[in-house]
């Protein structure tokens, strides 16, 4: 897995659905601090909001995974 990727996609995901990342954070329950770290490629999100995540990115878990629409 390659998490700058990865980190790319969910920005770019994120942008698509008109969401901060404040907004999007805030919808998972986390902060935004961590959404940040994502987009970075410094973390990866937890398996416990995967699912969660990527409904409200419109994407799949593949997609996610990968990190672009396959």
């Amino acid at each position: 897995m390659d998490q700058i990727k990865i980190g790319k996609f969910i920005a770019k995901c994120r942008k698509n659905v008109n969401l901060t990342q404040m907004q999007l954070a805030e919808k998972l329950g986390i902060t935004d601090r961590a959404v940040s770290k994502w987009e970075r490629g410094k973390a990866m999100p937890d398996s416990s909001i995967m699912r969660e995540l990527c409904d409200v990115l419109k994407i799949t878990v593949n997609d996610l995974l990968s990190g672009e629409e396959v």
